[in-house]
Formats: structure tokens, sequence, C-alpha cells
């Protein structure tokens, strides 16, 4: 029977863990399929999962290091594709995915190295010659991307990839017909390529074939009429044909189809005030703001002082010769002095005429100037499509880092509540023993909890139970009882109520740390509450706006306005020093004041005490990129959106890289 017994609990053991590996395989496939649908962060959740039971499982850090990757987050990517190198140190597909990430932050060279060391594991992959052709080419190795080209199409003769990448090459080297040889090739492979017709196009253009570039842009939009490049670029064809009107409507659509390119505003503003068309300033405008380099303004400012630099010179050379006729005359005799004071009227006369020279040498200067402006306005801004990556379709909860999105920093927590049994999937949960301890005490009921997010719909839930905190003091009169009636107060914005409970919760238990927590987020709450009436902004002080990590707070508020929610942190935490929602808090405030490295350092013990705060890696994120720290400030959003707040990845996208 002991035998029987010992056998039946192997049988169970064997099942769970067939079950669990099972599983592991389930969350594997899903991850991988997320990825496929461009599902990034939903995928990353699912790894995660695999991790934390597989750690040693190097293909999990891959797929999540490829997730991150496809949302722009490449250093995470980086530390992923490290720890599945670790793990499995002969990878050639890690080492080639560091490559590539390395090589969209511009670390050529490192993409390099790591394009070699896969090469030595796979020498039969084209991709890996292409990656490391393109970095070549980055670095301007003309005849080493050329070469890696020439690998790739030894292993695939019809790798379409390094065709188009072999005839980019080719036409940076000045062999244009070259390229339009490989363009063909990869037209008879895929006839339907609307890429390849675009970049054949551009070719000819540069060949001055306009008749031919024309039609291989018509093509290219047949193929793929969402593309504004390829109605921008045969914008200019028309353009140069001096077909404005056809070319504006290229512009426009171009435009509609993205309205940040910079180059269809400004192609378009030529073409409308070449036909003296309304509207073309306002396009000089919107490019000049778009991107710096077609701010006319500034041009013609850098061609008038150039101007005048040269008329500064011509004079300094005229007074140059002056001093040098004064000194021969000082020497000359009585006779010649003589004839030089005779002359004298017509010295006067011919300083009247140099200064006329020199006004009419500035108006020249002037009209010069004005030509070569309007030559550089001339010269069309074509845009250079080539080495087009691969479209990828969107998902709404997929590429987060392309959502217009305002992102500041995450909000403090306080305690909050749900009704018995209740349950929001929404809300980060976090264990804390003092916490627990608190819910223990009230049999569960409330189930408290620590929060971020908003409460406006549990306002009936918390005014029930204030009235029923009431009939427990009437019974006892503790400090446990204020405590949690003051909670509840704070909770429905009564704080002259929260305040007098909490303060006798206090005065009968001088040691009960989340009386003066909750006393600290009811003051700033108080806070917040006068600033927004008296029209006093009260946005937390580092938000992102434009690419820059701005800070709000123009008058930042004194320390003294602020010291009794700091006094009340500093006795929560020397009650219980591993209470990391004590430190966060307090960073937040010290992040109102501006004392960032302060505030780093109270996250930086949060995440010490809770190495999954996502919140806390957020806001430490957010300040190092401020303090100019864009590594570590990159790392730490990362792992912020690997623990799920998905806005880290646009800071990522739109200021890290």
């Amino acid at each position: 029977m002991k035998k029987l017994t010992i056998l039946f609990a192997l049988l169970l053991s064997m099942s769970f863990l067939a079950e669990a590996q099972l599983n592991i395989n389930h969350f594997i496939r899903v991850g991988r399929t997320r990825i496929s649908i461009g599902n990034y962060t939903g995928a990353i959740e699912y790894f995660n999962i695999v991790i934390e039971f597989k750690p040693y499982l190097a293909e999990a850090y891959l797929y999540r290091g490829m997730a991150k990757h496809s949302l722009e987050d490449y250093r995470g990517a980086i530390a992923d594709y490290d720890k599945a190198i670790e793990i499995k140190p002969y990878y050639p597909r890690a080492y080639n995915n560091r490559g590539m990430a390395y090589h969209n932050l511009r670390l050529y060279k490192r993409a390099i190295e790591d394009y070699d060391r896969a090469l030595e594991f796979d020498p039969s992959d084209e991709s890996i010659y292409n990656n490391r052709g393109i970095a070549k080419l980055a670095l301007k190795d003309l005849e080493g991307a050329i070469e890696d080209y020439d690998k790739a199409l030894e292993v695939n003769p019809k790798s379409t990839h390094a065709l188009m990448n072999r005839s980019n090459a080719k036409i940076v080297s000045g062999d244009i017909k070259g390229a339009i040889s490989d363009l063909n090739q990869v037209i008879i492979i895929r006839p339907h390529y609307a890429a390849a017709y675009l970049n054949r196009g551009l070719a000819r253009f540069e060949l001055e074939d306009y008749a031919s570039a024309l039609r291989d842009y018509d093509q290219s939009i047949r193929f793929d009429a969402t593309n504004a490049l390829a109605f921008n670029n045969r914008g200019i064809v028309k353009h140069k044909l001096e077909d404005y009107e056809s070319a504006i409507m290229d512009y426009d659509m171009a435009i509609q189809l993205n309205p940040e390119m910079a180059s269809a505003y400004f192609n378009r503003a030529m073409a409308r005030e070449i036909l003296n068309r309304p509207g073309y300033e306002q396009d000089y405008q919107i490019a000049a703001r778009l991107n710096p380099q077609f701010d006319l303004s500034q041009r013609r400012i850098d061609a008038e002082q150039l101007a005048q630099q040269q008329q500064q010179q011509q004079k300094q050379q005229n007074s140059s010769s002056q001093q040098n006729n004064n000194q021969q005359n000082s020497q000359a005799n009585q006779q010649a002095l003589a004839q030089n004071n005779q002359q004298q009227s017509p010295q006067q006369n011919n300083a009247t005429v140099d200064d006329q020279k020199s006004d009419e040498e500035k108006r020249k200067e002037e009209m010069e100037a004005e030509r070569r402006r309007r030559r550089m306005r001339m010269d069309l801004v074509i845009e250079d499509t080539r080495d087009i990556p691969e479209e990828v379709e969107e998902v709404e909860d997929g590429r987060i880092q392309d959502k217009n999105i305002v992102i500041d920093l995450q909000p403090m927590f306080f305690i909050s509540a749900f009704e018995k049994n209740a349950v929001d999937y929404e809300r980060f949960q976090y264990y804390n023993v003092v916490i627990d301890d608190l819910n223990a005490e009230n049999n569960y009921n409330p189930l408290l909890s620590i929060s971020n997010k908003p409460v406006a719909t549990y306002q009936s839930v918390f005014e029930n139970f204030i009235l029923f905190f009431n009939e427990k003091i009437e019974v006892q009169e503790n400090a446990h009882n204020y405590l949690n009636r003051g909670i509840f107060y704070s909770l429905t914005g009564d704080y002259n109520s929260a305040f007098a409970d909490l303060d006798k919760a206090i005065a009968l238990d001088e040691k009960i740390s989340l009386a003066y927590f909750t006393r600290a987020n009811t003051r700033y709450k108080l806070k917040e509450q006068v600033e927004l009436l008296a029209g006093v902004g009260s946005n937390n002080s580092l938000t992102l706006n434009e690419g820059k990590i701005n800070d709000n707070s123009n008058e930042k508020p004194s320390t003294v306005e602020y010291q009794e929610i700091l006094d009340d942190y500093a006795v929560t935490l020397f009650l219980d020093p591993d209470f990391f929602f004590g430190y966060y808090n307090r960073a937040f405030i010290k992040l109102r004041l501006g004392e960032y490295r302060s505030a780093v350092e109270d996250l930086n013990r949060a995440i010490d005490l809770e190495p999954e705060f996502a919140e806390a890696y957020f806001n430490r994120g957010l300040t190092k990129i401020f303090l100019d720290d864009i590594e570590g400030g990159a790392m730490d959003l990362s792992r912020a959106g690997e623990l799920g707040i998905d806005g880290a990845y646009n800071i990522i996208k739109r200021y890290c890289n």
C-alpha cells in the first residue's frame, strides 16, 4: 500500500510537471503570435511570465527583446539580448538582433562586431550580411558594404533585400546605372514591389531622366497609394517639367498622407509662389517649423551677413589705400603738397564716388544674395526613400510608442478600498505587510489597498464606510478605528474631518505609521485643491513636450510650504523603513520642489525595496532624462514599460533614441 501511495504521488508530480511545461510552451506560442500581429506590449506580458518560471530559457529573453525592439526600446532590447547570449553564447540570432539594436542607436561599430560574431556561428545567413552591409554603408565604407551585399547574393541570388541595398550603395558611390540594373532585377523578381519603383525613380531623377522617373513614381503609387514619399517625389518631377498645377496636387496628397513632411510643404510653397497662389508664405513657415533646414529667413540673414562682411572688407581696403597715400603725401616736397592741395576738392568728389560705389556694391550684393536664395529655393527637396523597412500592420495596443499621448510623472499613492470580494484588474497591485496587517485587523472588510488611480466612481462606497466606522467608534474609540475613518474622509474630500481623525489616531498611538502617511497625503491633496482654486498650476513638475523634458513649475513652491508633508513622510519611514510607498511619495514631493537628485535617492530606495515598482522606475527614468542621464533614463523607462506602463515606450522613442 505504501508503494502504491509513493507511485501515485510520483505520477501526480510528473503530471504536474508535464502540465507546467505545456503551459510554458503555450505562453511562448501566444507571445510569439502577439509579436507577429503587432501586439508587442501584450507579448512582453507573456514573456515576463515565461521568464518568471523559466529564468534560464534564452528564447524567452530573445523574443521579449524582439518585442521591445519593435517598440523602439533599443536599450531594453539589448539588455534582453545580452541575457540570451549569456545563457546561450552560441546564439547567432541574438547577436544579429543585438547588432540591429546597436545600429538603431547609431553605434555602428558595435553593430558590426555583433554581425561578425553572428556570421562565425552561421555564415550562410544572408540577412546578417545584409545588416552588416547597411552598417558599413552608414560608416561610409562603400566597398565593404557592396562586398557584403555580394556575399548575401551568393547565398541567395534572388534576395531582393540585398539587391535593394546594393543599389543604395551604388547610388551613393555614383554608379547610378549600376543601381538601376540592380533595381531592374528586383522588379523582375517582384513586379509589384512599390519600393523598387520608388528607388528606381530616384536613380533616374539623378540622371535627369524625368520622363522615366515619372513613370516609375506612377507605378510606385499604383502599387502603394499610401506612400507620401512617392507623391512628394512625383510632384518634384512634375515641378521640374513646369507642370506646377499637377505638382501641387501631388504635394497636397503627400501632406494629407503625412502631415509632418516638411519637404512637401516647402515644395508646395515654391510651386504656389511661382503661380502667385495664396498660402505659399504659410507653407514656408510650416516647413521651417517642422525642419529648421527649410528656414528661408535664416538663409536670408546668412546671405545679408555675408554681404555686410564683404562690404566691411572693401571699406577696410579703401581705408588702407588712403593711409598709404597720406604717408606718400607727407614725404612730398612743397610743390607736390601744393598740387595736392589744389586737388583737394577732386579728392573729396572721389571719396563721394567711392561711397556711391560702395552703396552700389551693397545693392549688388543684396541682389546676388536674393538670387542665391532663389536658387536654393529652386533646389527641390527630394526624399531619399531607399532602404525602406518592411511594412508592419499597426494594432491598437501594439505600437504604443507612436501614439500621441500626454505623459507626465506617475501620481502619488494613497490608501484606498474596494467592496468586499471586489476585484479591479486594471490597477497595479503591490503587496505590503503593513496594509495586510490593517486588513487582517478589519477582518478584510473593508478591503484596503494602495493605489494611485482615480477613485471618483467609488465615492458612494467610501461614504458607506464612513458610516460603518462611525458605529465602530461609538463602540470603541481606538487609533485603529480613527485611522480607518480618517482614510475614508480623505478619499471623499472631507479633509478637515480627515485631519481630525488622523490627529486623534496619532494621539492614541504615536507609532501608527499609516496615520502619518495618510495625513501627509491629505495635506498634499488639500494644497493641490487650494492651488487649483487659486489658479496656480499644480501639474506634475516634469512633463514631456515635443521631445523635451520640461520643468513646468515656473515658480517652484518653497520647502517651507511642504515641510509638514515631508515631516509626516519622514516619521512614516522612521517607524517603517521598509514602506516603499513612503519613499515614492516623498520623491514625488521633492520633484515638485525641484530637489531632483534627492528625489532620485528616494526612488532608488523604493526600487530596492520593491524591484517591480513600475511607477518608481517611470518617475526615476523621467527625472534622469531631465538631469541629462539619457542612458539611465532609457533603461528605467524600459523597465517601467516591461512592468506594464505602456507610455514609457512613447518617451523612449521621442527622447531617448
